[in-house]
């Protein structure tokens, strides 16, 4: 035996777990993760949206971005985190709680706490408006 066909031998055994992690995942497979993963992505078009539900351009080009990515053997928590990095927080369906997003989680509540501190406020001006009126 040559040592070339040793050194061969030797690089494809060496090689062989990597290459059993490279194995062609079935469509079906792939498909079904493309939805998984699609259905937790907003489209930035439609904003209301998820990239599955949602019949824009992007949101087509996003879909097959998340497919290469899921056949390429990437994780779903790696294809959603390589998304985020690209479009930013507001590509997840639900962004993460932190500095940055306090605006997006609380600034509903602020705005509905502002409006009902208004309202009373307001509610008392009248009421002791109509109360010197009365005393008048």
């Amino acid at each position: 035996m040559s040592i070339r066909a040793v050194l061969l031998t030797l690089a494809v055994l060496i090689n062989l777990p990597a290459l059993a992690q490279q194995a062609e995942l079935d469509d079906a497979t792939v498909a079904e993760r493309t939805e998984a993963i699609s259905q937790t992505l907003r489209c930035v078009v439609c904003q209301n949206q998820s990239i599955a539900d949602s019949n824009a351009t992007l949101a087509e080009d996003m879909r097959r971005l998340v497919e290469a990515r899921v056949r390429a053997g990437n994780s779903d928590d790696d294809v959603r985190a390589y998304m985020q990095e690209r479009y930013g927080d507001f590509v997840l369906m639900s962004p993460p709680v932190k500095p940055e997003t306090w605006l997006l989680w609380f600034g509903p509540l602020l705005f509905v706490g502002g409006g009902l501190i208004w309202f009373f406020t307001s509610a008392r001006g009248a009421r002791d408006d109509l109360d010197e009126d009365d005393e008048a």
